[in-house]
């Protein structure tokens, strides 16, 4: 998450009308204590049960990682406007991806 927090800018033009949701199993205590930390610029969910994911159509443990993140992007409008339920954040693809969404969701 930290090569996706030095991107933020460019790819949210500072957070102008979508928002950023990061869903991981980590406990919702060590996810706040991390994100205060590192200074993210974006929201983190903490769904221990993995019921979020599975809601998403994502699973905790895809490409052999526990503990892997769901993004969702947030619309304007407070409407989910795109789900990655594995965000792989050291794949220069999967921000293709992102900016693609965030760009749809603005429009």
């Amino acid at each position: 998450m930290r090569a996706y927090r030095d991107q933020y800018a460019s790819l949210f033009d500072g957070g102008e009308g979508v928002t950023l949701i990061g869903i991981s199993n980590d406990p919702a205590e060590e996810l706040a204590s991390w994100a205060s930390d590192e200074e993210f610029p974006f929201l983190f969910g903490s769904d221990a049960d993995s019921d979020g994911y599975a809601a998403f159509g994502g699973d905790p443990r895809d490409n052999g990682m526990v503990g892997s993140r769901a993004v969702i992007v947030i619309d304007g409008e407070g409407r989910v406007a795109h789900v990655m339920p594995t965000f792989n954040q050291v794949d220069p693809t999967a921000y293709t991806e992102l900016r693609a969404a965030i760009e749809a969701a603005k429009n």
